[in-house]
């Protein structure tokens, strides 16, 4: 089985290289967030190591749009107004 997954860049470049069938993609990580970084030209030397990935939470810290639980509740009207506003405020009208 080849390499799959997040492992450290091997060239050193960023914080993590996503690897795909053994091969440095230009998928790359620096302080978890994604971006592209295409790998050198040069072939890396030693082996590869794996990062240890942090397992998603189960969602306790997520709230729903019309939750009330923190701050005034939901008003679907305030919110298209606001909207409205907000688009006649850049569209210069």
């Amino acid at each position: 089985m080849t390499e799959e997954g997040w492992y450290v860049d091997p060239y050193g470049l960023h914080d993590d290289r996503w690897i795909s069938d053994g091969a440095p993609t230009a998928l790359v990580r620096d302080g978890g967030v994604e971006s592209q970084g295409p790998p050198p030209g040069a072939p890396y030397t030693g082996p590869l190591e794996r990062v240890e990935e942090t397992p998603p939470g189960h969602g306790e810290d997520l709230l729903r749009a019309d939750s009330t639980e923190h701050g005034k509740p939901f008003d679907p009207k305030a919110e298209e107004t606001a909207a409205w506003e907000a688009f006649d405020e850049t569209s210069g009208t």
